[in-house]
């Protein structure tokens, strides 16, 4: 029985990974073909970048509705039309001939992306709970692999002359696939213990008082994801006046540090716990920036953006984590609110950042997200208390 549960167990893990590695694909596959879009669409820079309003929108208004449909169905359920759902998503922008059909293709991909992305993570926290262990980061550093995946798919297609939409159908047909064959290692809805059940009915639940601390926490944490990857090589061209290769290198950087730090962070969080990864993770942001802030030359600055990129690596899979495991009846629900708060830090970052550039030199900028970091690794015991009753709920099981 033992062994055919913790099969089980490895089965939903691989899973997980699965959508995971779905979400990153299809979002990279995005990413590499806006330019080819923005041309099929005959719009301008300045256009597009309102109509990524409609991207980010789609995807918090998809997060919210999706944690309480996942709290109520399960992930079972929810993950695999979630999967389908991006998947042709992705087809829509490559169709967009003019502004508005890609404002409505952009609005329904982000929606789909939104609620994969709850329901992915509120499955996430699931397996965390059967494993008794840290996971989470492995799953976050899965979304990062395939971005880069993407990258190098896309790159390859292009050299041999496939359009925009050729490869984007192919993506999605292969998504369709993959999310509807992992369906089966997805675990049933979890039923909460006596203990953790509410006393009032889940529709008039209110949102616990942490789960907003630890919104606030994802919200500056990801605004600093948001900065590295819209600034980082401007800071590096107009700052210290690098060649564009080489401030090409400081996102390339910040990137290759996070997904290698998201692949190692499990067995750190399993030793000296959550709080102690946020803390500290946070206080090694928090210098790095500084260094990228105050730099004096090229290499100097490219340690910090590693160093950045390291030191977040583990941060936002805790704030997760820990938003999943404070009610198990409204886990989705939760990570709902987390993500979507730091979803809005990452999309709100750069354009706080530019608008800063107005009165500030962008390297000086850069203090805010340096000034989050500082704030987060003060708070961390926020995801302490909840990781203790996770394990002593699961000490019940």
């Amino acid at each position: 029985m033992f062994r055919r549960m913790f099969v089980t167990v490895r089965a939903a893990r691989a899973a997980t990974f699965a959508y995971f590695l779905l979400c990153g694909i299809v979002q990279g596959v995005w990413v590499v073909h806006i330019p080819a879009v923005e041309h099929r669409a005959g719009i301008t820079h300045a256009t597009l970048g309102w109509l990524l309003l409609l991207l980010g929108g789609g995807a918090f208004l998809g997060m919210q509705v999706m944690g309480p449909l996942a709290d109520r169905f399960g992930a079972r359920r929810v993950v695999p039309v979630s999967g389908v759902l991006l998947s042709l998503a992705l087809v829509l922008p490559a169709l967009a001939a003019d502004a508005w059909t890609l404002g409505v293709a952009l609005f329904v991909l982000g929606l789909a992306h939104g609620c994969l992305d709850v329901g992915m993570n509120a499955h996430a926290v699931q397996v965390e709970a059967a494993y008794r262990r840290p996971v989470m980061s492995a799953f976050h550093a899965m979304f990062s692999i395939g971005g880069v995946l993407a990258a190098l798919l896309a790159a390859r297609t292009l050299s041999w002359g496939w359009s925009a939409g050729t490869t984007m159908t192919a993506v999605a047909a292969a998504g369709v696939i993959l999310a509807l064959a992992s369906t089966s290692g997805l675990l049933p809805r979890a039923e909460p213990t006596i203990a953790a059940r509410p006393a009032t009915k889940p529709g008039r639940r209110s949102t616990p008082l942490r789960i907003w601390i630890l919104a606030a926490l994802a919200l500056m944490l990801m605004l600093g994801e948001g900065a590295a990857a819209d600034w980082s090589a401007l800071a590096m061209r107009d700052v210290l006046d690098a060649d564009p290769s080489t401030a090409a290198l400081a996102y390339g950087a910040f990137s290759t540090a996070m997904t290698a730090g998201r692949l190692l962070i499990d067995r750190i969080a399993a030793r000296v716990g959550p709080a102690a990864v946020l803390r500290w993770g946070s206080a090694l942001a928090a210098l790095a920036m500084a260094l990228v802030v105050w730099s004096p030359s090229i290499p100097v600055a490219l340690a910090g953006w590693t160093l950045f990129g390291a030191g977040l690596a583990g941060t936002v899979p805790q704030l997760f984590s820990a938003a999943g495991h404070i009610d198990p009846a409204a886990a989705a629900t939760n990570v709902s609110r987390v993500a979507g708060l730091g979803y809005l830090g990452m999309l709100a970052g750069p354009a706080v950042i530019g608008a800063l550039t107005h009165i500030v030199p962008l390297n000086i900028t850069l203090v805010l997200p340096l000034a989050f970091c500082i704030i987060a690794a003060l708070t961390a015991p926020a995801v302490r208390t909840s990781h203790r009753a996770e394990a002593a709920e699961m000490a019940t099981m």
